[in-house]
């Protein structure tokens, strides 16, 4: 999500946003230290540093796509990256749909209540990634989910053709590439992450089968 209209001078990671849609991650992000110490939103040596670890974490997800059509996060928890993506495409991506799948509901009554008091539009479902009917998103995006195998045969189900799948990755990311290229076809982008040294964002196109 490029190209932000109306910047002013919050810098966020590597880029810069809206004095309303930094407002808007500080919400969520005070929302995140409220809930989890009751649901385990995140774990607890990371609740003094969401602002760090979770919310520039995935905002570093959101450069990679300009104008999203449908974006589905699955696997959503905490709401990381999902409600973040929400939160900037309400600027500069108004007409984006943004679906969270969590099957969780405690978190989904989170993810709602965030939704909800951070004034962004999204969809919630709470079901397993498996039972959600195809959504043929235009993006797919996944943190700290599953290994990148699971993953691609969730992109198999749930991305259109020309989608793009943004997947988080830590240390073993290599390892898991190289794995998953057993069963799977896919053209790949590895790009270094802000927060983590030796971690990576994949970008992944084409995904099909072997």
């Amino acid at each position: 999500m490029k190209n932000l209209p109306n910047m002013t001078d919050v810098e966020i990671g590597n880029t810069v946003v809206s004095r309303e849609t930094y407002d808007r991650l500080k919400h969520y992000e005070s929302l995140v230290q409220k809930w989890s110490p009751k649901i385990n939103l995140v774990s607890k040596n990371t609740l003094g540093d969401v602002w760090e670890r979770h919310i520039i974490d995935s905002v570093q997800v959101c450069q990679f796509i300009e104008h999203p059509d449908i974006w589905l996060d699955i696997g959503s928890g905490g709401g990381f990256p999902g409600v973040v993506a929400a939160i900037v495409a309400a600027e500069c991506s108004p007409d984006c749909r943004v679906t969270l799948v969590e099957s969780d509901k405690r978190k989904c009554a989170f993810l709602r209540n965030a939704i909800r008091e951070c004034s962004i539009t999204a969809e919630v479902i709470s079901e397993r990634i498996e039972t959600v009917k195809p959504m043929n998103a235009s993006v797919l995006s996944a943190r700290a989910l599953a290994d990148l195998n699971g993953l691609l045969e969730y992109a198999e189900r749930h991305l259109a053709i020309d989608g793009v799948a943004l997947f988080p990755k830590g240390i073993q990311w290599k390892k898991e590439v190289d794995n998953a290229r057993s069963q799977w076809r896919f053209d790949l982008e590895s790009t270094k992450s802000w927060t983590e040294p030796e971690a990576v964002i994949l970008k992944i196109k084409g995904v099909a089968r072997v």
